[in-house]
């Protein structure tokens, strides 16, 4: 079953809409999975607990984001409250790391501070 889902996934994607801070309405917070060969062999081998660091790895090459990183990038760009964010964080520590070291920001295929 594994094999066979590994073979047919083409993507999974996770969206969230949350109160925006610069005005009203709401912003999308998405995560997107497109199953590489590494993401395929993990499923294929029962490895799911991998895919996690793979898709973080892979948000430049491949389009793929967890939701913490579309977090952070809402929160850089002052879209979202750090409140809003952490509460809505499926790892707060980890968006807490995230925002106090800066990461960069990959926005329309350019890479911007937060």
């Amino acid at each position: 079953m594994r094999a066979q889902l590994s073979f047919v996934l083409q993507a999974v994607v996770t969206q969230l809409l949350i109160p925006r801070a610069d005005g009203p309405g709401r912003a999308l917070v998405l995560e997107v999975m497109i199953p590489n060969a590494a993401i395929r062999n993990l499923i294929r081998e029962d490895k799911i607990h991998q895919i996690y660091s793979t898709m973080q790895m892979g948000q430049g090459v491949s389009g793929m984001q967890t939701m913490n990183q579309s977090l952070y990038s809402l929160y850089a760009r002052r879209i979202v409250a750090l409140e809003e964010a952490m509460g809505r964080s499926p790892d707060p520590l980890e968006l807490k790391t995230m925002i106090e070291t800066r990461a960069p920001v990959v926005v329309g295929g350019g890479v911007a501070t937060g």
